[in-house]
C-alpha cells in the first residue's frame, strides 16, 4: 500500500474512529433492546437487525465494480462460508450470550479475536508463534479472566453468567476463522463487492433462521413495541452498515495495521458507556483485566506482518 497523503490519511483516521464509536454502541443497543422487552430473544433481535441492514448491503453489492478474476465454485463456496461465519454465526452467538452477561464483559471477551486468529493461522496454515506472540496471548487471557473473576463468585455463579460468556467465546472464534478467510476472498472478489455479498448472505441466514425457529413469525413482528423495533434498526444501520463500509474506507486509506491500533479503543468505548448509560460498574481488578486484555491484543495486531491484502478488523 502507498503512503498516504495527509488528507486522505486524515480522513481515513477520522472513518475508523467513528467506526470505532458506532461498533461500541453494539452491545448497549442490545441490552436496552432486552431492557425494553424481556421476552426479547436473541435470534429475534437478530432479525431485526438483519433484515434492516439487508437492503443496504444488496445496494452495495450491485454497485459495486466487479472483479476481473475468474471465480469458481470453491470461491464461492469459500465466500457463503465467510458470511455464515463472520456475521451470522458470530452474531447469533454473540446477541445469545449478551442475554446473560453485561456490555462491559461481552466486548472485553469479544476483543480476543486476534489473538484467536493468530492460533488460528498457526494451526491450519502452520505458522510459526514468537514469543513475543506468546506473552501477548498471556496478558490478554490473564486480562479476561480478572475481569471475568472481578464480577465477583456470588455473579459468575450466577444462571448463565459461564454459559453466556462461553457463547461470546463461541463468536469470537467464528469471527476469528472469518478472518483468516478474508484477504484472499478480498483479492478475488474486490473489498467493496465481497463485504456486500458476505454480509448479504449472512443477513439473509439470520433470517431464515428466524423465519424456521417462529411459528408465527408476522404475528410476532406485529406484536412488537416500536421501542424494539427502532433498537433493531439502529443495530442495523448504525451499528451494522454504517460502521462496516466506515471501517472498509478506512482501511483503504490509511492500512489494517493503523486501523486495528485506532479499532483497539473500542472494548474501553463500550465499557465507559455502559457504565454511563446501563448503569454497569467495573472495579480496580477489572479495569487491570481490560488493560491487560488490551494491551496483549495491541502486542498482537501491531506485530510486523508478511504483505497480504487489507482485510476488515472490527
Amino acid at each position: 500500500m502507498a503512503a498516504p497523503s495527509s488528507k486522505s490519511a486524515t480522513l481515513g483516521t477520522l472513518f475508523v474512529l467513528l467506526s470505532a464509536v458506532l461498533f461500541a454502541l453494539k452491545a448497549i443497543l442490545i441490552k436496552f433492546a432486552y431492557h425494553a422487552d424481556s421476552q426479547l430473544t436473541g435470534i429475534q433481535l437478530l432479525a431485526l437487525r438483519m433484515g434492516s441492514a439487508l437492503p443496504f448491503f444488496i445496494a452495495i453489492t450491485l454497485l459495486s465494480q466487479r472483479s476481473t478474476h475468474v471465480k469458481t465454485s470453491k470461491d464461492w463456496g469459500l465466500l457463503f462460508l465467510a458470511g455464515f461465519m463472520g456475521y451470522y454465526l458470530a452474531s447469533i452467538l454473540d446477541f445469545i450470550g449478551l442475554e446473560t452477561i453485561s456490555a462491559s464483559l461481552e466486548r472485553i471477551i469479544l476483543f480476543l479475536y486476534p489473538t484467536l486468529t493468530v492460533l488460528l493461522m498457526a494451526i491450519l496454515k502452520g505458522q510459526r508463534i514468537k514469543t513475543r506472540t506468546i506473552i501477548a496471548l498471556i496478558l490478554s487471557y490473564a486480562g479476561t479472566l480478572l475481569v471475568m473473576v472481578g464480577e465477583g463468585v456470588a455473579v459468575l455463579q450466577q444462571k448463565g453468567m459461564l454459559t453466556g460468556s462461553a457463547f461470546v467465546f463461541a463468536s469470537a472464534v467464528a469471527y476469528a476463522l472469518y478472518l483468516v478467510m478474508t484477504p484472499n476472498l478480498i483479492q478475488r472478489f474486490g473489498s467493496w463487492r465481497f463485504t456486500g455479498l458476505a454480509m448479504s448472505l449472512a443477513c439473509i441466514a439470520a433470517l431464515i433462521h428466524f423465519f424456521v425457529i417462529t411459528s408465527n413469525p408476522l404475528v410476532w413482528l406485529h406484536g412488537l413495541s416500536w421501542t424494539v423495533i427502532g433498537y433493531g434498526v439502529a443495530l442495523g444501520f448504525f451499528s451494522t452498515v454504517l460502521p462496516t463500509t466506515l471501517l472498509m474506507q478506512g482501511i483503504e486509506r490509511i492500512g489494517s495495521s493503523q486501523a486495528a491500533m485506532i479499532s483497539s479503543g473500542g472494548p474501553v468505548l463500550t465499557v465507559f458507556i455502559a457504565v454511563l448509560a446501563l448503569n454497569e460498574h467495573l472495579n480496580a481488578l477489572q479495569w487491570l483485566g481490560c488493560a491487560l486484555n488490551i494491551g496483549g491484543v495491541l502486542m498482537i495486531t501491531l506485530t510486523p506482518k508478511p504483505k497480504a491484502p487489507d482485510s476488515l478488523v472490527t
